[in-house]
């Protein structure tokens, strides 16, 4: 058995500071241990999944996370595991309980199935993992093959965790609940007559240097490179709805850029929950903008329910700050444009309609991550 501060310690040594999840009962020791600890913080996420897309956008401004969470939700993290982090090569570390073991302690019936597939589906995503350190002197040697794995491949590093791994580390207090706002004015979307391209083109021609552009995956992302491939632009590939928490973790890593998510409707609901976790955390430096044209468009234009869905609504009781609607690119450029001193939501209303001959980006996801990277390096580290 281990302490959590032994383990924290040695990994803020060798680079990491950031810490995302899920709970679980294996892992109360970490959570408790790191938000009690100001140098670090613990980010809560609504979901597995949600926790791999924040540490993945804070690794790629250049702070390494670590995203622990119960392997009876590992299921969860499957789709940006594999269309995120190993399609970017974005490495992340996991910390993944083994709940439901063979052979192991007695644990609820939940657990049984995926007690004894976590390593073999660990193994099916092609992430390499060893199991969690039990001893205090086998703390670095674990840590140092996860940081070598991690910038030789690219790609996740798992640490399976069995029962009493960690002693146990008493619980902070609770923080504070934080206000949330009311909802912007309805605003009527049938009035809408501005395209998907419209409003890029507007937030393109006002976007700068330090302004980070991470566009969802679909028609989104080839429209925003179809007008202009720029390094300081992101498009998401796969991992549909997990563009915010990747603008989440960018945000919070760069305070000092400006983090715009230019969304769909369809990839919002998907992954609802993360506008509760951005809604708490809430980097004034983040923009979360929402293109509704009420569709899944790229695969065939089925209907999503964002018509019966106040999606302006859901972010204020979420915890945004500031929402808005809007009908015009002006409009949206103007918010786009205007001084960031709180998080931000925008639900613009968008016509249905693809350009003739859009392209798909030439450049691959990894060479897309990787040059967001130079990017921002290139920018300095922050004040």
């Amino acid at each position: 058995m281990i302490q959590a501060a032994d383990f924290v310690r040695a990994a803020r040594d060798l680079g990491w500071s950031l810490w995302t999840g899920t709970p679980c009962s294996y892992l109360a020791p970490f959570i408790n241990h790191v938000m009690a600890d100001p140098g670090l913080g613990y980010l809560p996420a609504s979901n597995e999944g949600e926790a791999v897309a924040i540490a993945a956008g804070a690794e790629l401004a250049g702070r390494r996370g670590i995203a622990l969470f119960q392997n009876s939700g590992l299921g969860n993290a499957v789709n940006p595991l594999t269309s995120l982090a190993h399609t970017h090569r974005i490495p992340v570390l996991l910390i993944v309980t083994l709940r439901g073991e063979p052979g192991g302690p007695a644990d609820e019936p939940q657990h049984g199935l995926m007690g004894g597939i976590t390593t073999a589906l660990l193994d099916l995503m092609q992430i390499r993992w060893e199991f969690f350190p039990h001893e205090p002197e086998a703390i670095h040697p674990c840590l140092a093959r996860a940081r070598a794995h991690l910038d030789e491949a690219g790609l996740p590093y798992a640490l399976v965790m069995r029962k009493d791994a960690v002693a146990p580390c008493p619980a902070p207090p609770a923080p504070a609940a934080r206000p949330v706002g009311a909802p912007p004015p309805a605003a009527d979307s049938a009035t809408a007559t501005a395209t998907r391209r419209d409003y890029l083109a507007a937030i393109q021609a006002r976007a700068g240097e330090r302004d980070l552009l991470v566009a969802t995956t679909g028609y989104t992302g080839r429209e925003l490179y179809a007008l202009a491939d720029r390094p300081n632009q992101f498009y998401l590939v796969g991992a549909m709805g997990c563009a915010s928490s990747v603008g989440l973790g960018l945000a919070l890593a760069r305070p000092d850029l400006n983090v715009t998510v230019l969304d769909g409707d369809g990839a919002a609901l998907m992954r609802l929950g993360a506008l509760a976790a951005i809604g708490y955390l809430r980097p004034p430096n983040l923009l979360h903008v929402v293109l509704d044209n009420g569709q899944h468009e790229s695969t065939g234009g089925q209907a999503t329910v964002s018509p019966s869905t106040d999606l302006a609504a859901v972010a204020a009781a979420c915890g945004y700050p500031h929402t808005a609607r809007c009908l015009a690119p002006e409009a949206l450029a103007a918010q786009f444009a205007a001084p960031r001193t709180r998080l931000g939501f925008i639900q613009a209303a968008v016509q249905p309609g693809v350009p003739d001959g859009l392209p798909r980006p030439r450049i691959s996801p990894a060479e897309v991550a990787q040059r967001l990277r130079r990017h921002i390096q290139s920018l300095g580290a922050p004040a």
